[in-house]
This record gives structure tokens, C-alpha cells and sequence, in this order.
């Protein structure tokens, strides 16, 4: 089978030579934006993104789009609703990026103790500050707050121990008993993280309904005076308002590399330079270095691959998990020409939706069993008019 590939982002170069032996026909344009992918999307059947926005103008746009890969782990640029609509598979590169993301957070975490890199700029400078930069508390000791125990916020607690720094976590999953066996002090609420830490990283995916601000006033003002808020998850979930305030008013140390309403381009205007000029901070960089683009480029090829093997990618994000259907059927059939078919029939005859189905042959390829999830159960007269097929062994429903 050969696939149409749009790369509407920079990628590895061995990405696209890995595609191509695949058999893939790939298209490489990283200076597309939200605006300009619509126009592009054409008849590609895979699109593959990094940063670069997927609107529903571009998913209504692409007629043969079956396949849209995030080369990341964050979905949250991608129309989920609109792919689903149209029964596009939307998957991600999870854990990828992992390492490069706790490496940055623990970079901002001593950069902003230390004001490494205020203290650069004055030398640049020619000003020799020494007593000014030699104030900071230090790490060692000190108890690390972390919010969110994904992947990201587990390396981060594997790297802070090194530091010999104590850890106080919290997330929406986590209970006390899986918090002691990760060896880390249990935090009930965001507030007790709020109050109790010396420093504080953010690792929590962003949802408009429960993660929006969720470092916000109240938050903030829970903090100790000249803590430390570190925040490589989304820029969303910090209030930059009242962050800006309490940088001032309590003298948070911040280090920060993602922000609310970044710039959409590689090289466009960013606008909250009065908040940047208040923190140690990065243009949303902790997923780029070399490892991590080579990891996210070798997993790309491997759902690329998936989806021509087998037709089902792999790290699907938009697919339903938990069926909503209440009514099972299980066909025990031969393995021969029509026999499904006329189930599809029946069913469609009677007025029922499949929801799911899967067919698995058993070995010699003589029969087979299909289960099915239906909007309602099949009648009695369906039944009875499947069971007298002779090419059906046994029907059960549940």
C-alpha cells in the first residue's frame, strides 16, 4: 500500500528516507502554519506534525486524510473532535521527549536558584555582581513540589534525588500508598504542594475544564516567599497575571519555557517580553535535542508502519476505550465466503448499529469467532433466521 505523507513540520532527515522505504510518497513542508495547511493538505492520507496547528478547516480539508501523527506527545494542537468526526485516527510519540523535558526543568530549576543566567548578561556586560549572585539557598535539602507523575514528572523526581532534594507530589491518580512506594511524601491537594515546597515543577497535560490556571492566585499565594515555580507543561496552566504579581510581590524565582498565547512560527513575535524579563526562561525548547528528535522520528515510522501492516496505528488518542454499548453478540462460524455478510444484514435488516467487531480466525483457517458490541439486542427472529445459516456453528448474545 502507498501512502501519501505530508510533513508540515522539521523532522529528522531519516525520518523521511525511513518513510520512503516504507513506500511512502513524502512531502516535506516545515513553513507551513495553521493558515496555510489547509491549502497544502490536498490528497495526503498521513499528515505528520510537531508544533504547526491542525484547525478543522484543514481536517475538512483533506478528503483522503486518514492519519494525523502529533511527533510529540501533547495533542492539545490538534482538532480532536473534528478527526473524530470524520474517523481519523490521531496518535502521539509518548515518552519520547521524556528525558529532554526533565533535563530542561532541572536546568531552569538551578538556573533560577542560581540566576545563572542574570548573572551572564551583567558579565556581558562588563558589571561583576558577585555579592548580588551569591545569594541564592541552594538545592540540596530543600523539598521539590511536583505537580503531575506522568513520565516527565518521574524523571524529574529520579533527577532531583540526585540532587539530594526531598519530594512532595501530587497528581489526580496518585493515593498515598502508590506515593510510598514511589518513595515520595503524598500531597492530597495542589495547595499542600503550594505550601510545603521550597520549589515547585509543573508537569500536568492541559484540559480547559480542569487544568486552565491551575497555578493561579490562590496558588501562588500559598507559596512560601522566594520559592522557586518551575513550568515546562503548557503555558495555560500557569496565570501569567498573577504570576507577574507575585514575582514582585513575594519574590518567586521563576523559570519557565512554555507560555500562554505563545508565538504560532519558529521566528515570530513573542509578546509577554514584561514576563520574561521577570523569569529564567526558554522559546518552549524542552523537547528539542537530538535524542529526542531521533526518538520521536523512529516512532513516527513505527505508526506509519503499523497503519500499512495492519490498518490500526499505533498510540491511537481519539478512539473510544470504554464501549458504551450494553448488548454483545458472538458468532461461532466457518470460516467461509458470505457468512459475516449475512450477519451484517440481519442486523442492518433488524435496525441495529455495530458498534465494535472483531474477527479472529482459528489456526487450519476452518473457523472463526466474531464478536460484535450493538446499539440493542438483536431479536429473537434474527436469531432463529442466523442460527438455520448452516456455515454458523453457534450464536450467543450477552
Amino acid at each position: 500500500m502507498i501512502m501519501n505523507i505530508l510533513i508540515a513540520d522539521k523532522l529528522a532527515a531519516s525520518t523521511i528516507k525511513a518513510l520512503e522505504a516504507l513506500k511512502c510518497q513524502v512531502t516535506s513542508n516545515p513553513d507551513l502554519s495553521e493558515e496555510t495547511l489547509p491549502g497544502a493538505i490536498g490528497d495526503h492520507e498521513i499528515l505528520v506534525v510537531r508544533s504547526t496547528k491542525v484547525s478543522a478547516k484543514t481536517i475538512e480539508a483533506g478528503k483522503r486524510l486518514s492519519l494525523i501523527i502529533r511527533a510529540g506527545a501533547g495533542v492539545n494542537t490538534i482538532d480532536l473532535n473534528a478527526a473524530s468526526r470524520r474517523g481519523i485516527h490521531v496518535t502521539n510519540c509518548p515518552g519520547k521527549n521524556t528525558e529532554a523535558v526533565a533535563e530542561l526543568a532541572i536546568g531552569l530549576l538551578i538556573a533560577a536558584d542560581r540566576r545563572i543566567p542574570q548573572a551572564t548578561t551583567d558579565l556581558q556586560k562588563g558589571e561583576w555582581k558577585k555579592g548580588e549572585y551569591g545569594k541564592s539557598r541552594g538545592l540540596k535539602g530543600r523539598t521539590l513540589g511536583v505537580i503531575g507523575l506522568g513520565s516527565i514528572g518521574r524523571s524529574v523526581i529520579a533527577r532531583a534525588r540526585a540532587l539530594e532534594m526531598k519530594i512532595l507530589a501530587w497528581s489526580r491518580s496518585l493515593t498515598p500508598e502508590q506515593a510510598e512506594a514511589l518513595g515520595v511524601d503524598y500531597a492530597a491537594t495542589p495547595m499542600i504542594v503550594a505550601e510545603q515546597s521550597d520549589a515547585i515543577t509543573v508537569h500536568v497535560a492541559y484540559t480547559k475544564a480542569e487544568t486552565h490556571h491551575l497555578v493561579n492566585a490562590a496558588f501562588l499565594g500559598r507559596m512560601k516567599p522566594g520559592a522557586i515555580l518551575v513550568n515546562t507543561s503548557r503555558g495555560e496552566v500557569v496565570e501569567p497575571a498573577a504570576l507577574k504579581t507575585a514575582i514582585r510581590e513575594k519574590g518567586l524565582r521563576v523559570g519557565l519555557d512554555v507560555f500562554e498565547n505563545e508565538p504560532k512560527g519558529n521566528k515570530d513575535v513573542f509578546a509577554d517580553v514584561e514576563l520574561a524579563q521577570l523569569a529564567v526562561c526558554t522559546p518552549h525548547i524542552g523537547a528539542s535535542t537530538d535524542q529526542a528528535s531521533e526518538a520521536i522520528a523512529d516512532e513516527c515510522v513505527r505508526i506509519v508502519k503499523s497503519y500499512i501492516d495492519t490498518g490500526m496505528p499505533l498510540n491511537v488518542v481519539n478512539v473510544r476505550t470504554r464501549p458504551v454499548t450494553t448488548h454483545g453478540m458472538v458468532v461461532r462460524h466457518f470460516n467461509r465466503v458470505g457468512v459475516l455478510a449475512s450477519v451484517l444484514d440481519a442486523l442492518k435488516a433488524d435496525g441495529i448499529n455495530i458498534e465494535e467487531m472483531q474477527n479472529i480466525i482459528f489456526e487450519q483457517g476452518i473457523a472463526a469467532n466474531c464478536s460484535l458490541r450493538l446499539d440493542k439486542a438483536p431479536s429473537a427472529i434474527v436469531i432463529a433466521t442466523l442460527t438455520r445459516n448452516p456455515d454458523i456453528i453457534q450464536i450467543s448474545t450477552h
